[in-house]
């Protein structure tokens, strides 16, 4: 029996509605894309999103500059946020 298969579309786990901060812990809304990649393993042009309160917005870019990840902060606008699917929960 196909595991898949047997869920109904009720019992699929749905995402939040609103786009959630990446800090560990937060459930506030997002209102940042701190934009980021690792130099060993990802190409130049790569960005990995993680999305970020205003209170946790700097804490986000401090851990990612610490590792020389950082690259950006944009705002975060309004269905921009399953960009590329990589959000750290």
């Amino acid at each position: 029996m196909d595991l898949l298969g047997s869920l109904s579309a009720d019992s699929a786990q749905q995402g939040p509605e609103q786009a959630e901060c990446s800090r560990k812990g937060c459930r506030l809304q997002a209102q940042w894309q701190v934009k980021w990649n690792n130099p060993k393993i990802h190409t130049p042009e790569r960005r990995k999103i993680w999305l970020a309160c205003a209170e946790h917005r700097e804490w986000l870019e401090n851990f990612l500059k610490q590792r020389l990840f950082w690259r950006s902060t944009e705002p975060l606008e309004t269905g921009t946020a399953s960009v590329d699917g990589e959000f750290r929960g």
